[in-house]
């Protein structure tokens, strides 16, 4: 593996501690940010009253307008711009080591399209009396395992999966699943479902509450950790199965777990999120050009710096059109296409393996 630019692993370490520190930061600062402006003040005056009434013996904090805003609105959708970050930033990183393809997110395994499908079953099935408002959600996010695991399963047939195999099955299962699913809203003929599924498509972090919160976080963060610690065979991933194989190390069976866990990784972040695009294929790519193609430091690297970007991301969604709030999918293209391209043009980039 080649060197970073950086060196030594303290100057790694004490990027991990700034990136924390600047999340923190992040956090603070932008839940000020949004239709109506509230003073920093009065933010931390909340945060704090809300904490201290969570400590034994704590007493219920005072209602009021700017209280909700804060922490029933703002803050909420905050957290969960980190947790869906980390998540598919991490994702990114090992479905790119896992297919060992630098063009690779979340979604290049069928993910996207299977969720879409999911949430196209929901509005054609009529399942808002059932599941209530996150029918699209459950059954996005279910369609995105399922496809999953239809890309492993179809991947092993004739012989052991290996990265192209993968690749080639998702692939394939994405187009049958957007087939079927426009063919499903075709059948449906209604402009107000068609709209439905389509916003939800691009993305948005409205719907977040302190208890889907809770969830996603942990399974973020305890993914991103177990992922962290199979950094060695991330690596060997990158150069291949045979070299692996001299190795001693046989990476079919890594490689079905690891896409089965960031599908359950991506799985949460769609069901609450919506689909959110190249968040996944732009930060690895960013932490590669800064560290290099290690895991062990592109890992934590990229679940931090991922999370800040969705929480400001999600901050000029809320700030750019006045009275109106941009789908944070497509601010994640807008800003992430052009930012990608020049990246990819500049001379001195590698992969990682033999590249």
């Amino acid at each position: 593996m080649e060197r970073n630019r950086f060196g030594a692993d303290p100057a790694y370490l004490l990027v991990c501690l700034v990136l924390l520190g600047a999340l923190l930061l992040s956090l603070l600062a932008a839940v000020s940010f949004g239709t109506v402006s509230i003073p920093l003040g009065q933010v931390y005056e909340v945060i704090l009253e809300e904490l201290r009434a969570m400590l034994p013996g704590g007493t219920a904090s005072a209602g009021g307008s700017v209280r909700d805003v804060v922490w029933l609105i703002r803050l909420p959708r905050l957290v969960l711009a980190v947790g869906v970050g980390m998540a598919l930033s991490v994702c990114g990183a090992v479905m790119q080591a896992i297919v060992k393809n630098p063009l690779a997110d979340p979604y290049v395994l069928g993910v996207s399209s299977g969720a879409y499908l999911g949430a196209s079953l929901a509005m054609l099935l009529g399942l808002g009396g059932l599941l209530g408002g996150s029918a699209m959600g459950v059954l996005g996010c279910a369609g995105a395992l399922l496809v999953s695991l239809g890309v492993m399963a179809l991947a092993n047939l004739g012989g052991r999966s290996n990265a192209v195999k993968l690749l080639l099955a998702g692939t394939a299962l994405s187009a049958v699943c957007s087939g079927f699913s426009n063919f499903f809203i075709f059948l449906l003929n209604d402009d107000h479902a068609a709209s439905a599924v389509v916003q939800w498509s691009m993305g948005s972090l409205a719907a977040a509450d302190w208890g889907s919160n809770a969830v996603i976080v942990t399974v973020a963060v305890l993914s991103t950790l177990f992922f962290w610690t199979q950094y060695r065979n991330l690596n060997l991933m990158l150069l291949g199965d045979d070299c692996a194989i001299t190795l001693g190390t046989d990476l079919h069976r890594w490689r079905l777990i690891y896409l089965t866990v960031a599908a359950v990784m991506v799985g949460f972040a769609v069901y609450k999120a919506g689909l959110i695009g190249f968040v996944g294929l732009l930060i690895p790519h960013v932490v590669r050009m800064l560290f290099g193609t290690d895991h062990k430091k592109l890992i934590p690297i990229s679940a931090l710096l991922g999370a800040i970007f969705l929480v400001w991301a999600d901050v000029l969604c809320r700030v750019v059109l006045p009275g109106n709030e941009l789908p944070i999918g497509v601010l994640t293209a807008l800003v992430g296409a052009p930012v990608f391209v020049y990246l990819m043009a500049r001379k001195k980039y590698g992969f990682g393996g033999g590249d």
